[in-house]
């Protein structure tokens, strides 16, 4: 850690007159080209510059290259709310995919919502998006209309089915379901492909990688190299693939004007690795929503740099309409500019950010604090209890200093009433801007009264005969 803060130092000496990012950027005359890596159940600590025994060498040199995020969210706990965040620098609650879109869905991403490569298509930019899309497989929500020049991939989850495989709107394939241990490979050498047709403008090119999402499987060279099993090795497959694509771009005299950002869309599922984080996929726990991300880019991030400073998917949009001279997209954004953070020149001022489970808000958080008030009364992966699934008020709001106690395990809200009063205030200072369904389901919520259970544990409706 002594090595990165001395070499954050001698690169900051080097900024000291660039008074904007944009300045920055741009001094040379061209717009940064833009690769955002994003893969499918990643946990926070299944990488190896996060701690893993799971070998990402490529993965690593990123980050040895770059700045690695310790606080890094997405703002949700499933793959599509995830997705629409990320694309549109807003909460999903806002964007109407505030669940895991299926393929008898008849809804997804639609205008107006505007997308990261609608708002730098304004500038000139090329884009294309490789891999899992899943924001709505009708006509109306398709990559190639929601801003994107160019499609390969799948319009939804591996474990979902028929599963074709796509160009644009044609059908290459019905259903490769009995082939999807090749996707890596293949979305690999389609987004090196279209590096070296695309380096001689601006492009944004975007690899939603769909590892390691079950069904575990790879290619016959990566299967059983890695000590910790299948799952072990769909990330190491897609540490080559990332090697690919970063040699792809330095062979193509690219990679020192190219901004890579490295994520995943939340935490793991039934198997991966969060960190020692509480909760996984599903679940409003650190352990479902905090993800590593990693962002490179020669000469203006400096190596080695890591941030402990709380960012979000929802930040990517913005701090790329500034890094590229984009116009800001009309509907309001969630995310803030987060180069400073990038850069390490400073930090950004924040307000709340919610923790929603579909149209529930569950959790907040403010600097170091995290604040509970809702949780389902049963688990992501157990039958639903007699009555079904319900999201319920906590018997009182439990609060968790989030930098000291990371595990979620200490409830301190007794301690602090102030912090409580102020977050809550806060939220509902927050709620009105959000659509009615969101309102309602907060009313429908904080109608309903619970048994007083101990903090951390799911709460429970009164016995019936109480």
């Amino acid at each position: 850690m002594a090595t990165r803060n001395t070499t954050r130092r001698a690169f900051l000496g080097g900024l000291a007159a660039a008074s904007t990012c944009s300045s920055v950027l741009r001094a040379d005359g061209k717009a940064p080209n833009v690769v955002i890596i994003y893969l499918d159940d990643l946990g926070y600590g299944d990488l190896g510059c996060y701690g893993s025994n799971i070998r990402t060498p490529n993965i690593d040199n990123l980050a040895s290259q770059g700045v690695m995020f310790r606080q890094f969210y997405s703002a949700a706990a499933v793959c599509s709310p995830a997705r629409a965040a990320l694309l549109t620098g807003r909460y999903p609650a806002r964007t109407g995919v505030r669940r895991v879109l299926m393929p008898f869905d008849d809804f997804g991403l639609t205008a107006p919502e505007v997308t990261i490569p609608q708002v730098l298509r304004k500038v000139s930019y090329r884009s294309m998006c490789v891999g899992k899309w899943h924001l709505g497989d009708v006509p109306a929500c398709m990559p190639t209309v929601r801003g994107f020049d160019e499609f390969f991939g799948i319009p939804y989850s591996t474990d979902m089915s028929p599963l074709p495989l796509m160009h644009n709107t044609d059908v290459l394939n019905p259903d490769i379901s009995n082939s999807v241990n090749m996707l890596t490979r293949q979305f690999t050498a389609a987004a090196v492909q279209y590096i070296q047709a695309a380096a001689s403008s601006p492009f944004f090119l975007y690899v939603a990688y769909t590892a390691p999402h079950l069904p575990l499987g790879t290619s016959e060279e990566f299967r059983g190299r890695s000590i910790l099993g299948p799952y072990g090795d769909m990330v190491e497959e897609v540490d080559w693939g990332v090697g690919q694509i970063l040699n792809a771009l330095e062979q193509n005299g690219v990679d020192q004007n190219t901004l890579v950002i490295f994520s995943s869309d939340h935490g793991p599922w039934y198997q991966g690795n969060t960190g020692g984080l509480r909760g996984r996929k599903g679940e409003t726990w650190e352990g479902g929503m905090r993800v590593p991300m990693i962002a490179r880019l020669p000469g203006r991030i400096p190596p080695g740099l890591v941030t402990q400073s709380m960012a979000t998917s929802m930040d990517i949009m913005p701090t790329l309409v500034s890094l590229c001279g984009a116009p800001s997209p009309p509907n309001p954004l969630d995310g803030v500019d987060i180069w400073p953070l990038m850069t390490g020149t400073g930090e950004v001022a924040r307000d709340i950010f919610l923790y929603f489970d579909t149209r529930y808000l569950q959790c907040a958080r403010l600097g170091r604090w995290k604040m509970h008030v809702s949780r389902y009364n049963s688990y992501a992966w157990t039958p639903d209890p007699p009555g079904g699934r319900l999201n319920l008020p906590l018997p009182r709001p439990e609060l968790y200093d989030i930098i000291a106690d990371p595990s979620e395990s200490c409830d301190v809200a007794p301690a602090h009433p102030e912090v409580v009063a102020d977050m809550m205030a806060r939220i509902q200072a927050a709620l009105p801007s959000f659509p009615d369904v969101i309102n309602n389901a907060w009313q429908e919520t904080f109608s309903r009264q619970v048994y007083p259970t101990p903090s951390g544990a799911l709460p429970a409706l009164p016995p019936a005969n109480s």
